[in-house]
C-alpha cells in the first residue's frame, strides 16, 4: 500500500471512530511528515483525498479540519406526512404536565426552549439598564404606549432594512417577547372555529395558543432541511377555509429547517393569490451559521399580508422579554389588541435593549454566540452518534439551537422523558409538538448551553436510557 493511502486510511478511521470530531483541526502537514517519516507532498496528497471524500475541508492559511457537517452514519429524518384533515388541538394538559415536571431542581436542560444564561452579556445588559434608566425622561414614558420605545423601533427598522425588508418604525409594535407578538397577531386575524395552517411538527406554545382561541389546524408536511411544503399548502388552501398560516421560515422549532429563498417567494405569492395572512415567527433569525442572515418571507411581501414577529429573547436578553410585531396592513388591529391586553411592554427593559444594541457591541455578541452554537451542535451530534442506538436519525440545521432526534420506532419518547428526569436531565418529547400527540419516538434537544464535561456525561446517560429502551422492546418483540 502506498504511503499516502496509509495516511488516508488512518485519518479516515480516526474520523469514523469519533477520535477526530467535526470541526477538529487535523495535525499540520509538517508534523505528520515528521512523525510518519513521509514527504510533505505525500501528506498533502492524503489530505486532498480526504477532502475529495467530503471528510475534511481546507481553510486557507489555517489548516485542515474535519468537515463541520460530517455526520458519520447518522441520517437526516424524512419529511413529515400529516393527515390532510383539519382538526381541533388538544395539547394543553400535556404541555403543562411535562413542563411542570422539569421546573424544579438542578437539571441539565436539554428540554429548555432557551439558550443557557451563560451565553449572554448579562453584566453589560445590567449596565445598559442602569445607564438608560438614569436618562429616562418620565414624561417620555407615555410616548411609548402602546407601540413602544421610539429608539428601539428605529433600531429594529434599520435591522429590517439590512435584511431586505422595508418596515417603517411606525409599523412596529414592541411586545413582551415574540410569543406575545404572535398571540396578538393570531387574535387579530381569527375568531373561534377558524382554521389555521401550521407546520408538522409545530412549536408547542403555538399549539397552545391555537387551542386557547378555539381554532382548528391543518398540519402541513414539513422537511427537516427545507421546511414546509408550499405545494401541500396550495392543496390545503383549495380544500380548507384557511384563515391564516403560522409558520417559521427560518430555523423552525423544533426541526431547525430553513426554507430556501425561492420557496419563501413562492409562499408569499401563493398567499397573495388567496388573500391569506402569514404570521411569520422569526425568533431565531439572528442565529444563523452562514455568512449572511437568511431573508424572512416578509422581505418578499408587497401587500402587507405578512405579520412578522421577532425577539431579542433568543439572541440577547431572555429575561427582559422584549419582542416585536411588524403586522403590515394589520398594524391597527394588533395595536388595539396590545392596548386591551398588556397596554405596554416594560419601559426600562425596552430602553436597556435599545442602549445595548446601540453601544454595547451587539453584532460582536451575535458573532460569538453563533460560533458557540455551531460548535455545540457538532458536539451534541457527535455524542448522539457515539451513544444512541442504531437507527437514530438527527437533523443538521444551519442555525438556531435545536436538534430533532428521531429514535428507533420502538422507543417511547415520553418514557425517555420520565427516565431522564430521574437522572436530572430534561428533554422535550415529540408529542409536545403535535396537536394529536404524534411523534411518539422523537425528541427535541437544546444544544444552546454552555458546554462542559457535565453535558457530555448527560448525553452519555441519555444515550444509555434510549439504548436500554430499544433493547427491551427488541426482547419483548422476540
Amino acid at each position: 500500500m502506498k504511503a499516502y493511502q496509509r495516511l488516508v486510511d488512518e485519518f479516515s478511521r480516526r474520523i469514523e471512530e469519533g477520535v477526530l470530531l467535526p470541526g477538529d483541526r487535523l495535525p499540520s502537514v509538517r508534523s505528520v511528515s515528521a512523525s510518519r517519516r513521509v514527504s510533505p507532498d505525500t501528506v498533502l496528497r492524503a489530505y486532498r483525498a480526504l477532502e475529495g471524500s467530503g471528510m475534511i475541508r481546507t481553510r486557507p492559511r489555517s489548516g485542515h479540519y474535519v468537515d463541520a457537517h460530517w455526520r458519520h452514519s447518522l441520517r437526516e429524518p424524512p419529511a413529515t406526512r400529516p393527515a390532510g384533515a383539519s382538526s381541533h388541538v388538544n395539547v394543553r394538559d400535556l404541555i403543562f404536565d411535562l413542563l411542570a415536571s422539569a421546573r424544579s431542581g438542578s437539571y441539565t436542560s436539554f428540554g429548555s426552549a432557551y439558550p443557557g444564561a451563560e451565553l449572554f452579556p448579562r453584566e453589560k445588559l445590567a449596565k445598559a439598564m442602569h445607564a438608560s434608566a438614569r436618562c429616562l425622561d418620565p414624561n417620555s414614558i407615555y410616548d411609548c404606549l402602546p407601540l413602544g420605545n421610539q429608539d428601539l423601533r428605529h433600531i429594529i427598522s434599520r435591522r429590517y432594512l439590512e435584511a431586505g425588508c422595508d418596515v417603517a418604525p411606525e409599523e412596529i409594535i414592541i411586545t413582551s417577547g415574540a410569543l406575545e407578538a404572535l398571540n396578538l397577531c393570531l387574535q387579530a386575524l381569527t375568531r373561534p372555529g377558524d382554521v389555521v395552517a401550521i407546520e408538522c411538527p409545530a412549536f408547542y406554545l403555538a399549539l397552545e395558543a391555537i387551542e386557547r382561541l378555539g381554532l382548528k389546524v391543518v398540519e402541513l408536511p414539513t422537511h427537516p432541511r427545507d421546511g414546509v411544503s408550499v405545494p401541500a399548502l396550495a392543496a390545503a388552501l383549495d380544500r380548507h377555509p384557511i384563515k391564516a398560516c403560522w409558520l417559521m421560515t427560518n430555523f423552525q422549532n423544533p426541526l431547525g429547517s430553513l426554507m430556501p429563498t425561492d420557496a419563501k417567494k413562492d409562499l408569499v405569492r401563493l398567499l397573495a393569490r388567496h388573500d391569506v395572512a402569514l404570521i411569520e415567527d422569526d425568533a431565531y433569525a439572528e442565529l444563523y451559521f452562514g455568512k449572511t442572515r437568511p431573508a424572512p418571507a416578509k422581505a418578499f411581501d408587497r401587500g402587507g399580508r405578512v405579520l412578522h414577529c421577532g425577539s431579542f429573547s433568543k439572541c440577547l436578553a431572555p429575561g427582559y422579554r422584549v419582542g416585536w410585531a411588524a403586522p403590515g396592513r394589520h398594524v391597527a388591529e394588533v395595536e388595539r389588541a396590545k392596548l386591551t391586553t398588556t397596554v405596554a411592554t416594560s419601559i426600562p427593559a425596552q430602553a436597556a435593549v435599545a442602549e445595548f444594541v446601540k453601544h454595547g457591541g451587539y453584532n460582536h455578541h451575535l458573532r460569538k454566540l453563533r460560533g458557540t452554537l455551531e460548535a455545540n451542535q457538532l458536539r451534541m451530534s457527535a455524542a448522539i452518534e457515539a451513544h444512541f442506538p442504531a437507527g437514530t436519525r438527527v437533523t443538521t440545521p444551519t442555525g438556531g439551537y435545536f436538534l430533532w432526534v428521531v429514535l428507533p420506532e420502538s422507543v417511547d419518547a415520553l418514557e425517555v422523558h420520565r427516565r431522564a428526569l430521574e437522572e436530572k436531565i430534561s428533554v422535550a418529547p415529540g408529542p409536545l409538538f403535535s396537536p394529536r400527540g404524534k411523534f411518539e419516538n422523537c425528541l427535541r434537544l437544546n444544544y444552546g448551553l454552555s458546554w462542559s464535561p457535565r453535558l457530555d456525561d448527560a448525553m452519555t446517560t441519555l444515550g444509555k436510557i434510549v439504548s436500554s429502551l430499544a433493547r427491551s422492546q427488541l426482547r419483548a418483540a422476540a
